[in-house]
């Protein structure tokens, strides 16, 4: 009796974990680019630096003049790596703490919210590692052919600094904070408002309604969170003195931030980071539900 039921769970995990993975990867090959800007943003400290980036427009010219076309692609490895089992934890638990949340008779609002945040905080675990090499190989400014490989990198930080907070883990509650508020926001903003916004039988404008609430929903989240992304790029990128650690913990790396360069520097990377989780929260929502839909319905 009690085979058919663990038969099911395993069934609906597998479905669960490649549509979660398809949708991480459809979404990284695509908005990559935006992310090496995002960070190049966020590591720079003066803005009268002749090599820092002046706007958007400017970043993206110097990047492509100065490393060439495959400089936008710089630490792609460790997210392409990572994405297939982070987007996978994100919607596998995400469903799973939203299946659990549901005997603790919750209102839906707040289960989709909850659920959300722990799925944040597992994802957070698993990529965190990831994240210290990718933001260590899209800090280097040297072209493309002339950067270490993503193993040596890594490698080097192990023998280095080790697989602590100090090593291949370090920025790890920044990561938590970063992706448990992300998905808080993400996944209870989409649920809730697309629940309330009917469903239009065209399928092209059932398309674009969901797509819609997607891209707020990836543009809110990036707002709320990106205080918690600058700190855990400057924890995790170079530090301002070589050989002296000036960001350590997050909340003490955003109180620097805000004393020594004011309020708006803890928003650093925004519109880069809204122009890649805006759609791309939108494409990884979308991917993920077509394809559970499509695997249900096939496997």
């Amino acid at each position: 009796m009690s085979a058919k039921p663990a038969v099911g769970f395993v069934n609906e995990a597998s479905q669960q974990i490649l549509a979660g993975g398809s949708a991480g990867l459809v979404e990284i090959c695509l908005m990559h680019p935006l992310d090496v800007v995002k960070t190049r943003f966020q590591i720079q400290r003066c803005a009268t630096d002749p090599n820092s980036y002046k706007s958007l427009g400017h970043s993206f010219r110097m990047i492509f003049r100065t490393e060439g076309l495959f400089g936008f692609y710089k630490g792609i490895l460790p997210p392409i790596l990572a994405e297939t089992p982070k987007r996978a934890v994100k919607f596998f638990t995400f469903e799973q703490y939203k299946k659990l949340l549901g005997y603790v008779s919750l209102s839906p609002a707040l289960t989709f919210a909850i659920a959300g945040l722990g799925s944040g905080l597992t994802e957070a675990i698993v990529v965190n590692p990831f994240e210290v090499v990718k933001v260590g190989l899209q800090a280097n400014r040297n072209k493309f052919t002339e950067q270490p490989s993503t193993m040596s990198y890594a490698r080097h930080i192990i023998k280095k600094e080790g697989l602590g907070l100090q090593g291949l883990n370090k920025g790890f509650t920044a990561t938590l904070g970063r992706h448990g508020v992300f998905n808080m926001v993400y996944f209870g903003f989409y649920y809730n408002v697309k629940n309330i916004i009917p469903v239009n039988k065209d399928p092209t404008l059932e398309f674009l309604r969901k797509f819609g609430v997607g891209l707020l929903s990836g543009t809110i989240a990036s707002v709320i969170n990106i205080p918690f992304d600058v700190a855990k790029s400057r924890i995790q990128g170079p530090q301002p003195v070589p050989g002296e650690i000036k960001y350590r913990t997050c909340f003490k790396t955003m109180a620097t931030v805000y004393q020594e360069e004011g309020i708006l520097a803890l928003y650093k990377g925004l519109l880069p980071k809204i122009m890649r989780l805006g759609p791309g929260g939108a494409v990884m929502l979308l991917v993920y539900e077509y394809t559970y839909s499509w695997l249900q319905e096939n496997w």
